[in-house]
This record gives C-alpha cells, structure tokens and sequence, in this order.
C-alpha cells in the first residue's frame, strides 16, 4: 500500500527550533516526528511512502539514508525550488502515488491513535473520492458534513465565511467537524485535478469538488489526536509519547 507524508512544511509556528531544521526532524520522545509517522505507517502494512521536501531538505534525506530508508520504498518529492502547499504537493508526487489502488496521506506533524488500516479498509469499502479523518476537537474552521457523512461546506466561526458550491447554502444545517490531517484519497484524483496547477490547497480543491463527487468523512470513535506543529503541544506530545 502507498502513503504520503506532507514533510516540507516551514515549521514557522515552531521557531526557533526550526531556524535550523525542518518541521520533520524536530523530536518527541527522542525521535524525530517523520520517524513517528513512518513507523506508525509501516506498522500499518504502508510499505512505499512518498515524502515531500523544501524546508532544510537535503537534512530529511541524510537522516533517511542514515536509518536505511526504515526498511521501505521512499520516494522523495522534492519541493526545495518551490513549495507547492497541500494539493500542489499530493499532484506533484503523482509519478510514484498513481495506481489502481487507493492511497493515504499523513501530515508529519499529526499524533493519533487511529487505525490507519482501518481507515484505509473503510474507504476501500465505501469508494468515495477521498476518505477525511475528521474529529470534534476545537478549532476557529470547520468542515461541514450532511447526514450522509458527505463534506458540502467550509465555516470559519471566527469571521464568519462560508465557502460551498450549493446553492442556498445554509451552515448551520450541517455538522461540523475539524479535519485530522489524515486522509485516503482514491487514484482518480488525479483526474480531477487536472486543471489544477502549481500552489494550491487539498482543502480548497475538495470544496471545489464535492458538489460533483463524494468526499466523505470518518469520525473514528475515541479518537485521540495532536497538533504537534506548535510549540505548546510539544510537550503535550513528549507525555503522549510515555
């Protein structure tokens, strides 16, 4: 099975650590998040896995070679010249991800206790255009998901805006959820985005789609999730870790 890691962040809201490493390299517990990340996939039957790079980049690949790979296929997507935000990024490594099976992508910076098996099986299963990991934690944007688990909107309660391509589009009559960072992603995507060039957001290329396709959520029960690209969670993270 294959999997991204979306590793080539700036890690700006980690400074100064990250004045001097990427986002990627930073430790909890005494290993780098990658390792974390890899390892939690490989443990998952995730044996080739693309990796994107910019920030501090060529320190990635060293510390990859330095562990053999982790025993797996890697593919490094890199985007030293030019970062190419989420959806940019997931198009860009197209030559290693396509195939006729589904694929899941996982922000570097993202603990959980997710069966990411589990997750890929239920996607499988259902064969929507992408699967979102989705949870109720707090947070100012939110996805807005109907009854059938179908995503139809974006809200930020913060200022009010509203993105959908539904006419008559209400929020307050879907559920909102805050995506995970954890998402599988059926090949025909690429199909899909064929338009789409350059820097631009999966968020923002979902919501442009899911009035024509499905993107559904999984609301995994007893989900525990972190935001490890902050400095106030790293500790919460090093805990977690124990």
């Amino acid at each position: 099975m294959k999997a991204m890691i979306f590793a080539a962040g700036l890690g700006s809201r980690l400074k100064p650590i990250t004045d001097t490493m990427p986002k990627a390299l930073v430790p909890i517990a005494g290993k780098p998040m990658l390792e974390h990340v890899i390892l939690k996939l490989k443990d998952a039957g995730f044996y080739q896995i693309a990796i994107n790079i910019h920030h501090f980049g060529e320190q990635i690949i060293d510390f990859l070679k330095a562990n053999n790979n982790f025993g797996i296929q890697i593919y490094i997507s890199d985007e030293r010249d030019y970062l190419l935000d989420t959806g940019g990024g997931i198009k860009h490594a197209a030559p290693f991800l396509r195939g006729k099976e589904p694929f899941l992508v996982h922000n570097v910076d993202i603990l959980s206790n997710i069966d990411l098996r589990k997750l890929y099986e239920k996607h499988q299963k259902a064969n929507p255009l992408a699967t979102l990991l989705v949870s109720k934690r707090e947070t100012s944007r939110y996805l807005l998901f109907n009854k059938e688990n179908n995503l139809c909107g974006w809200h930020n309660r913060e200022t009010g805006e509203v993105k959908s391509h539904y006419p008559d589009f209400n929020p307050d009559k879907y559920s909102e959820y805050a995506f995970g960072g954890i998402h599988v992603l059926s090949p025909e995507i690429f199909d899909w985005m064929e338009e789409w060039t350059g820097k631009f957001s999966i968020i923002n290329f979902y919501l442009s789609v899911c009035a024509k396709t499905n993107i559904q959520a999984f609301a995994a029960e007893n989900l525990r999730l972190l935001d490890i690209g902050k400095a106030e969670t790293l500790a919460q993270a090093e805990e977690w870790m124990k």
